[in-house]
């Protein structure tokens, strides 16, 4: 197995979710009535074109690279307005002397229902590479990847949609231990994603002291994370749900993320101390 390092951060960050409809979690493979209803709306205030979220990205106590999360611009895919979302992670010219990433999410993400349409992604971790695509046909319910056509459920997501969609959520009444599912699609099959909610917690980063809601991603079996250590993700408690921290501890050591700066946000921030 190749070693996860900074990559690690989009792994956390990419692949949590709070839930989708129950309907949509019971259903294997729609009816052909059910292809035809209209697409969902989800309502939110969460982001819009133009946010630029950066973060630091720490290796023990070095750090070790910076991610980059942005939604550079407006696209449009099967005849329906998008965000192009952008996730880049790359190492520091000290830290890639040990080990050089450069990698390279995209989604494209239905404006009206949160869900992908397209996703690339460009890895080169060391000497690991690999370039991975697929399409996801939301009205037949099908990935389309270079190894063929697989059935998914209703408005399964990619790795980078699914955190795009939680942060539409509302954790206003959510309590401790309450769980979710999400379907999570990658290579050529489908991954159940449980989420815990673990509360919520002051903490400060250098973008700034924000009160937070806190997550936690629990995989199974053959799921992203498998058995590579728990993963905590801080959240702004707002309509924003900004990521400002993930953590995480690994067998070679702890990665952690943490917010530096922003710029493009849809709005205030209220949970914004100071």
């Amino acid at each position: 197995m190749k070693p996860h390092l900074v990559i690690c951060f989009v792994i956390l960050m990419g692949s949590v979710v709070r839930g989708q409809d129950s309907l949509a979690l019971k259903t294997t493979l729609p009816t052909p009535d059910r292809r035809q209803l209209s697409l969902r709306t989800i309502e939110h205030r969460a982001f819009g074109v133009g946010e630029r979220l950066v973060f630091d990205v720490g290796y023990s106590f070095i750090v070790a690279g910076e991610a980059v999360m942005s939604v550079p611009k407006a696209d449009t895919a099967f005849g329906r307005e998008c965000y192009q979302v952008v996730f880049t992670v790359e190492s520091t010219p000290t830290f890639s002397w040990i080990y050089k990433v450069d990698d390279r999410y995209e989604t494209i993400l239905d404006k009206q229902g949160i869900f992908p349409w397209r996703f690339t992604q460009k890895v080169r971790e060391g000497s690991y590479k690999r370039d991975y695509y697929a399409v996801f046909d939301q009205r037949e319910n099908v990935a389309i990847t270079e190894k063929g056509r697989f059935s998914t459920p209703p408005y399964v997501h990619d790795a980078v949609s699914a955190f795009y969609y939680v942060r539409t959520m509302d954790f206003s009444k959510s309590k401790p231990g309450e769980r979710t599912l999400l379907h999570n699609f990658t290579k050529d099959s489908t991954y159940a994603l449980a989420v815990k909610f673990l509360g919520r917690q002051r903490i400060e980063v250098d973008a700034g002291t924000f009160d937070c809601i806190i997550i936690e991603p629990l995989m199974k079996e053959g799921g992203l994370f498998k058995s590579e250590g728990r993963v905590v993700i801080w959240l702004t408690d707002d309509d924003r749900k900004i990521p400002v921290k993930v953590s995480t501890r690994v067998v070679i050591g702890s990665i952690d993320a943490e917010l530096r700066e922003y710029s493009g946000v849809l709005g205030s921030i209220p949970s914004k101390v100071k």
